[in-house]
């Protein structure tokens, strides 16, 4: 039996990202909830696939091709929800692209790109949406992607990634503080490594790449896109009413595990005496 906290049945959500991975599990799982969607992405495809899918069990979907690094798109994205629902109730800022290089060879374009994909696309959808959610009686919920490499460091040439993400974090804390009197709660699923197409290629061509995950696991798996369901309805919720500026990690127990700390079954652990001697 389901808890009414729970319930997003006559609300609408945003989620970015939808066509695929993260932003397609984070929207299933909103949809499952009962909320009507605003599902954007670059790829139409995929978009056309995921609106299909969601919209079976009977939820309103609008599939709404939009590149999230383009401030104009975003902004004529919104005028078009304003135009279809008339409100909006909860946004997934779940794309965002980004150079990888190393320290040395990192360039300023690619900094800027990085920054401008992952920073200025979500701050203006934090915008558009705020301003609606600020406006309405009901105010909103905003939930903010934000990647275990914005709270400590991966290295593996994730600097310009890692400096975005830690943005991001900022400005998740940022946005709470100033609209929380407002109606509007803005958290952050802070993600270790979920399993993707991207992911997987990355790990075929280099196998130990997923044994250096792990070793920082202590669930002892990496994570999968449908792991983000729970956490997206809770705080889209009622159930986190008085809940803003949290960074929820998602992560297997990542970030609570020292990086010299060990834990059963980690690959190639040292081995360890029992006791004292």
């Amino acid at each position: 039996m389901s808890h009414d906290l729970f319930d997003l049945t006559d609300r609408v959500a945003l989620v970015s990202g939808a066509a695929s991975g993260l932003g397609k599990a984070m929207a299933t799982g909103l949809a499952e909830a009962g909320a009507d969607l605003v599902l954007a992405d670059i790829n139409p495809d995929g978009l056309a696939t995921t609106a299909k899918e969601l919209a079976a069990p009977g939820r309103r979907t609008l599939p709404v091709t939009c590149d999230m690094s383009q401030p104009e798109q975003i902004r004529t994205m919104f005028e078009l929800i304003d135009e279809e629902y008339g409100r909006i109730d909860i946004v997934g800022n779940v794309a965002g692209d980004a150079k990888r290089n190393t320290p040395l060879e990192l360039t300023p374009d690619e900094v800027a790109y990085t920054l401008h994909n992952l920073i200025t696309g979500r701050l203006v959808c934090c915008q558009e949406a705020g301003k609606r959610m600020i406006a309405s009686p009901n105010g909103g919920s905003i939930i903010n992607i934000v990647s275990i490499a914005g709270i400590n460091a991966l290295g593996r040439n994730h600097l310009a990634y890692s400096i975005g993400m830690g943005g991001v974090a900022q400005m998740t804390r940022e946005l709470s503080t100033e609209w929380a009197a407002k109606g509007v709660r803005v958290n952050a699923i802070v993600c270790a490594q979920l399993m993707n197409e991207g992911l997987k290629e990355r790990i075929a061509a280099d196998p130990a790449l997923g044994d250096t995950y792990l070793r920082g696991i202590p669930m002892g798996r990496l994570g999968d896109s449908n792991d983000i369901k729970g956490v997206s309805i809770f705080l889209a919720s009622d159930a986190s009413s008085w809940i803003t500026g949290a960074m929820i990690p998602l992560d297997g127990g990542n970030l609570a595990k020292n990086a010299g700390g060990t834990h059963p079954g980690m690959p190639n652990a040292p081995d360890e005496q029992v006791g004292l001697d």
